[in-house]
């Protein structure tokens, strides 16, 4: 780089930082750079609302005081007629301040049903191989304190179980295990963000999906604002799940606890050997530590779904059967032990 554009770019970094002089925005990068430590390079996944762009300022930031690389991402999926034009004012927007934002297009025939969540596997497919190709290991998401409560509600209504509805985190391996998806802004609130955008983008994109009644994380959005005016403390429901994340903690020790102590994995044959023992724990142990085994033996990446394995472990625990498939897997009782092993072409009874 040469005098000039080294100059330039300083010039840059310091008209950046001068925000963090603001004493709200300070409080929040605080906040931001201490919920993650990690010298290495980063990705950041924006889409034009206030959270993700005061995301990619925060990001930006800390990549100045740290020297590391941070790439910026936005993913068009196409959906909408005038997603392209949303995408270049982002990209707009960003580079304002310095910051170069590439566009990930989702290319092919777009679903009709289950839009939101087809595209979200999307969205993540797509940044993931873009992480990959740029060798970066860590993608940061947008996600704040409101977005947790609206997951937690959507769980609640699903009918879905503790481990589901604490599933939230700030940090998570996305499929191979390869990429960290890490949500820094988890603890903290839209508005804070807001305050954020305005300041330092003058502006931000309104995703029109996010008043749209169809869609039922919108839904649950506008019942979470009524039980707010109906009174609900949004801190307690905070310090619920919080509770609830830490019943869970046990509970996961419980389930390593058993696989160590009452499975023996056969890495050469892929195979897993479940003793008595391993049945005798309580069910929630049980349940997930076979829903653990059959995934990882399988080798899928989304777990079988609870009725099923609840099926399994009422046969095994009845003796009602001696060899069925589930997950990929064949689950077969062999004297006092139950064995899982992956799938071939034999025609066996289906779970």
């Amino acid at each position: 780089m040469n005098q000039k554009s080294l100059s330039a770019q300083n010039k840059t970094h310091k008209q950046i930082l001068s925000f963090l002089k603001n004493r709200k925005i300070s409080k929040v990068y605080t906040e931001f750079s201490s919920s993650f430590n990690t010298k290495e390079n980063l990705a950041v996944a924006v889409s034009g609302g206030p959270d993700s762009l005061a995301l990619a300022y925060l990001a930006k930031c800390y990549a100045i005081k740290n020297k590391i690389t941070v790439k910026f991402f936005l993913v068009d999926h196409k959906l909408r007629s005038e997603s392209t034009k949303e995408a270049a004012s982002v990209k707009k927007i960003l580079q304002n301040i310095g910051i170069i934002c590439k566009v990930l297009r989702w290319k092919g025939k777009k679903p009709s049903r289950n839009i939101q969540s087809l595209a979200r596997e999307a969205r993540y497919s797509l940044l993931a191989k873009e992480c990959k190709k740029n060798n970066i290991k860590h993608l940061l998401l947008g996600h704040h304190s409101n977005d947790l409560f609206e997951n937690f509600l959507i769980r609640v209504v699903r009918g879905s179980g503790l481990n589901g509805l604490v599933s939230f985190n700030k940090r998570v391996k996305y499929k191979d295990g390869d990429l960290n998806i890490l949500r820094p802004l988890l603890d903290l609130e839209k508005n804070d963000l807001i305050n954020i955008s305005k300041r330092v983008f003058k502006s931000f994109i309104k995703d029109p999906s996010n008043i749209n009644e169809t869609y039922k994380r919108t839904r649950i959005r506008t019942l979470l604002e009524s039980l707010e005016k109906e009174g609900l403390d949004l801190k307690k429901l905070k310090s619920t799940i919080d509770n609830l994340r830490d019943s869970d903690k046990s509970i996961k020790f419980y389930v390593k606890k058993n696989l160590k102590d009452n499975s023996l994995h056969i890495k050469t044959k892929d195979i897993c050997i479940l003793k008595h023992n391993f049945f005798e724990q309580s069910h929630e142990v049980v349940f997930r530590s076979l829903t653990f085994v059959i995934q990882k033996i399988g080798k899928k990446y989304y777990p079988v779904r609870g009725k099923s394995i609840n099926e399994l472990i009422n046969q095994i625990l009845l003796k009602t059967f001696s060899k069925i498939t589930l997950g990929g897997c064949f689950v077969e009782s062999v004297n006092e032990t139950i064995l899982i092993s992956r799938e071939n072409t034999d025609k066996i009874q289906v779970l």
